[in-house]
């Protein structure tokens, strides 16, 4: 068998949808784990790109299967309107390709609603940052057992009750945040043509994922969001409503855990984090809104600009540890570019001495951790046409290592731009070593 798990290693955005699309040209099934619509996962084909949301990010694959599992917040609308589009512009009859867990639940209109009506009446130092997709509420109801599952299209007359017992519960939270209690049978209403799409995609998302792995398919797991970010281990409370770690892919994709192979952690060559909460090598000035610029650092789904930083390699052996990664992607090595010198965090000063751990509880109160940096030559050359790692500047080779030795983790895939080609692939978790796609 061989299962494969994509976490990101830093505070999301770190590239995972092109990381995926690479390796799912080797992999039969993808399963998208967790989160939601606010996690945008951009694919560059050619001259096309595309960001998905909810639909994996191996849909562009005609020969991958694709499952959205049980660990997973859905949106209806915004699920029918990525099908529709990515139909448009002509990439088949995906419906045959793709699994919808009926246990996934689903974000329903109020969900949006109180996440929007609860961040825009917070003080703007209280404010977690959220995108306002309805994320953080539709999985409270999920843990209070409130939630409405992606099943309960198949019975929409039933569905009514169980969306006025939710709505019941939220009634307090809608009424003072000044908002409007909508009418269930409205929301089951607008549900109708919706059920209609997605009721024969539903099916048992667990046991198609293990059957798979037991038949020895190349199964690849994709997560949303990444490590900080994750309600467990990030740096609470300005995380996401669900588990962004490794351990999260045998809960959301309904497996044991001694079904995953391999963790493959993706990070960039520096660090960027969007919304509110600590980020200790962030660059608030021109540097910063270089690499925002470069990068093209802003939200696929959002587009709200990224705070941006440098690589901070404590937070990256923290999320080798706490996801069990055998190996490293990195991306964005291009857009370093051109930089005379590159700063890379490798310790902090805290109350209580150095120390070259993550101090995640500490972070909050920024006064108490400083960095610690160590700096490197940068390179001036292009990076466009390298595909093996002996074509990089001698400089770029070496920052490369650099992150390698000092991680204690190897590299797999160092990513030299946008497209599917601009990849140096070192080591293929499917096949063993490969060539670039």
């Amino acid at each position: 068998m061989s299962a494969v798990v994509i976490v990101g290693a830093q505070w999301g955005d770190e590239g995972k949808g092109k990381i995926v699309d690479i390796y799912t040209e080797f992999a039969e099934v993808v399963v998208r784990y967790a989160g939601g619509p606010n996690a945008g996962h951009t694919l560059v084909v050619g001259s096309e790109k595309l960001v998905v949301r909810l639909l994996p990010s191996g849909i562009l694959r005609k020969a991958t299967f694709c499952v959205l599992g049980q660990g997973m917040v859905v949106d209806p609308t915004v699920l029918v309107g990525e099908i529709d589009e990515v139909k448009r512009r002509g990439h088949g009859d995906i419906e045959k390709r793709l699994l919808l867990s009926d246990r996934a639940h689903l974000i329903l209109p109020y969900h949006i609603d109180i996440d929007t009506l609860r961040e825009t009446s917070a003080p703007k130092d209280k404010a977690i940052g959220t995108t306002k997709k309805g994320i953080g509420p539709a999985y409270e109801d999920k843990v209070r057992r409130t939630g409405v599952r992606a099943g309960e299209l198949r019975n929409l007359s039933r569905l009514v009750g169980r969306v006025e017992m939710a709505l019941q519960a939220w009634a307090p939270t809608i009424a003072a945040l000044g908002g409007t209690l909508p009418k269930a049978a409205d929301i089951v209403s607008a549900l109708e043509p919706l059920a209609a799409r997605l009721v024969p995609l539903l099916g048992n998302a667990s046991q198609v994922t293990d059957d798979a792995i037991r038949q020895k398919k190349r199964v690849m797991l994709e997560g949303a969001q990444g490590t900080l970010l994750d309600v467990d281990h990030g740096t609470y409370p300005f995380v996401t409503s669900s588990s962004a770690v490794a351990g999260g892919a045998a809960i959301g994709a309904g497996i044991g855990p001694n079904r995953i192979d391999t963790v493959l952690g993706i990070t960039k060559a520096y660090a960027t984090r969007v919304g509110s909460g600590p980020f200790p090598t962030e660059l608030d000035d021109e540097l910063g809104q270089h690499l925002r610029n470069v990068g093209d650092e802003y939200g696929s789904v959002t587009r709200r600009p990224r705070r941006c930083g440098w690589l901070d390699l404590p937070g990256l052996k923290y999320a080798a540890r706490v996801n069990g990664i055998d190996g490293l992607a990195l991306t964005k090595l291009d857009v370093l570019t051109g930089m005379p010198k590159i700063k890379v965090c490798v310790a902090y000063d805290t109350p209580s001495g150095r120390v070259d751990d993550l101090p995640i509880d500490l972070l909050e109160d920024g006064e108490k951790v400083t960095p610690v940096y160590e700096e490197l030559d940068g390179w001036t050359e292009s990076l466009d046409s390298c595909r093996v790692l002996d074509q990089l500047p001698p400089t770029a080779r070496q920052y490369v290592r650099y992150i390698e030795e000092r991680s204690g983790v190897p590299l797999y895939l160092v990513s030299v731009g946008p497209s599917r080609d601009a990849t140096i692939v070192l080591h293929n978790p499917f096949v063993g070593r490969a060539a670039a796609p």
